[in-house]
C-alpha cells in the first residue's frame, strides 16, 4: 500500500466500467480484482477495458483475502450495496459504494456503522460534485455572494425507453433500485441541491408512473422543499420526458442568481460583481458539458469519477475524511425517501 492502493470492482456492469477507466488515470491506484457472479463478465470487461493484473472471484469473500486489494468499490444494483460493503468494511478494507449509498437511510446507516466501527474510510460516489462549473458554484456559495439565499432548484428531465427497464433485470424494480428517477437519476441533482442549499427540513412531494410499463417505480417525480436556512426549493425528476434534455441547477438569493445547465453557466450575476466573474462566465459558456445521459445512460464522462477516487486515495493516504463520505450520500436519500413517504401519506415530511 505504500505505492499504490489495489482496488477491486465488485459487480461488471456498466457502470463499474467507468471505475475502470477513472483508476487508470488515478495516481496510486490500480485495478487488482474483480467480483461477478459470472467469472465470464469479469473476463469480458478485463478484455473490453484493457486491464491488466486483475484477478477474477465469483464471491467477495475470496478477493477479501488477496494480498493486493485494499479499497472495495460496490457497483451491483442499488440494493445490493449493504451486504458487499459490510463485508468489506469488517475485512478492513476501505470502501467506495456508486450512488446511492443504499436504497433507504436504514441501509445506509449499517454501512456507516460498519466503516466507523471498523476503522476504514467510506465514500459514496457524487462525481457531479467534482465537476469544475459545479465547484465555482459552491465556492460562490460559501463565499456569501447570494446574499440572504431564498431559493435553489434543480431539474433532471431525462427519456428512458421501455427497452431500458425491460432489458436491465433489476431496473424498475422496488426491492433492488428503491425507486425511480429520483432514486436512480435525478439523486445527482438531489446531492448537487443539498450540497449548494444546506440540509433539507420539510419536503412535499409528487410521484407518478406514466411513460412506462411493467416497472414498480416512479418515471415523473415533482417536490417542493424547506432547507434549514428558511430557503425554498423545487426539484423536478423524470424518465418520461422525451427526447430527454440536460440536467439543471439554480442557486438564488437577495444578492445574486447562478443557472448551470449540464456544465455550462447560463446565469452568473451578482449585486456585488467580481473580476473573475467574466472570464468564470466565458469560460463555461462554451457548451464544454456532455449530454449527461439524458436520453442515454451510456453518455457521461468518466471526468468526475477519475477526480473523486483521486480524492479518496488521498484521503486514504493523508488519514483525512474524503469530500464526499458516507453521511453526506445518506443525506439525499433520506430525501428522496422523505418525498416517498410524502407522496404515499399525503403530507408534508419533516426531515
Amino acid at each position: 500500500m505504500a505505492n499504490s492502493l489495489g482496488f477491486c470492482i465488485v459487480g461488471c456492469g456498466m457502470i463499474a466500467r467507468y471505475h475502470t477507466k477513472a483508476l487508470s488515470e488515478v495516481p496510486g491506484a490500480k485495478l487488482t480484482a474483480l467480483v461477478s457472479r459470472t467469472a465470464g463478465s469479469a473476463e469480458r470487461m478485463i478484455a473490453e477495458t484493457g486491464s491488466t493484473g486483475v484477478s477474477v472471484h465469483t464471491d467477495l469473500a475470496s478477493a477479501l483475502k488477496a494480498p493486493n486489494v485494499d479499497v472495495v468499490i460496490i457497483t451491483t444494483p442499488s440494493g445490493g450495496h449493504l451486504e458487499p460493503a459490510v463485508l468489506a468494511a469488517k475485512a478492513g478494507k476501505h470502501v467506495v459504494v456508486e450512488k446511492p449509498l443504499e436504497i433507504t437511510p436504514e441501509r445506509c446507516d449499517r454501512i456507516i456503522e460498519a466503516c466507523d466501527q471498523n476503522k476504514v474510510k467510506l465514500c459514496t460516489i457524487f462525481p457531479s460534485r467534482f465537476l469544475d462549473s459545479n465547484t465555482a458554484l459552491h465556492d460562490a456559495v460559501v463565499q456569501g455572494r447570494f446574499g440572504r439565499m431564498t431559493l435553489g432548484e434543480t431539474t433532471c428531465k431525462w427519456w428512458r425507453s421501455q427497452a431500458y427497464y425491460d432489458e436491465g433485470g433489476w431496473k424498475g424494480t422496488q426491492a433492488l433500485d428503491g425507486g425511480g428517477a429520483l432514486m436512480n437519476q435525478a439523486i445527482h441533482n438531489v446531492d448537487l441541491l443539498l450540497w449548494m442549499m444546506g440540509d433539507a427540513t420539510h419536503v412535499s412531494g409528487f410521484t407518478a408512473m406514466l411513460a412506462h410499463e411493467r416497472i414498480e417505480v416512479e418515471d415523473t417525480a415533482v417536490a417542493c422543499l424547506q432547507f434549514a436556512s428558511g430557503a425554498l426549493g423545487v426539484i423536478q425528476a423524470t424518465t418520461s420526458v422525451h427526447p430527454g434534455l440536460p440536467k439543471t441547477i439554480g442557486v438564488h438569493g437577495d444578492r445574486g442568481t447562478a443557472v448551470i445547465e449540464q456544465e455550462d453557466i447560463l446565469r452568473w450575476e451578482f449585486a456585488s460583481p467580481l473580476p473573475s466573474d467574466e472570464s468564470i462566465k466565458q469560460r463555461f459558456a462554451q457548451k464544454v458539458g456532455a449530454s449527461g445521459g439524458a436520453s442515454d445512460p451510456k453518455s457521461i464522462s468518466h471526468q468526475g469519477h477519475a477526480r473523486q477516487l483521486a480524492d479518496f486515495v488521498q484521503a486514504i493516504q493523508g488519514n483525512r475524511p474524503p469530500m464526499v463520505d458516507g453521511r453526506e450520500g445518506r443525506k439525499a436519500v433520506a430525501l428522496i425517501c422523505a418525498i416517498y413517504e410524502s407522496m404515499r401519506t399525503g403530507r408534508v415530511v419533516k426531515i
